[in-house]
């Protein structure tokens, strides 16, 4: 019964606007002597490229078999045009800072010297 099934691929844009990215049918042989068993099967699909910003929202996988449906969680996606940028500034901060003390500790120094002549 639950040998053949169906899975699609599907995402939902921030209208609640449902599209159909793929749909394949499966049927899977059950070896004998694994019958009444539960089994766990991967089944990848890549969605690449995304079109534009358009491509941001929640992408979805959905099993069918004839009288049971399951669907996923659903993951997030936000498609940027100029793609991911690191907006973190810690090095810079910690190199301005080490040139800075460096700096001040080199003109302290200088001036102790002088002061000492």
């Amino acid at each position: 019964k639950y040998t053949k099934f169906s899975i699609s691929y599907y995402w939902i844009n921030s209208l609640d606007q449902k599209t159909s990215i793929h749909t394949r049918s499966e049927n899977v042989a059950i070896p004998s002597g694994e019958e009444n068993k539960t089994a766990t099967l991967s089944y990848d699909y890549r969605i690449v490229p995304l079109e534009d910003t358009s491509s941001t929202g929640t992408y979805y996988c959905e099993v069918k078999w004839n009288d049971v449906q399951k669907m996923g969680k659903g993951v997030f996606v936000l498609a940027r045009d100029t793609g991911y940028i690191n907006t973190s500034y810690g090095w810079k901060i910690l190199v301005t800072l080490t040139v800075l003390l460096a700096v001040l500790s080199i003109t302290a120094t200088a001036l102790l010297l002088w002061k000492r002549k």
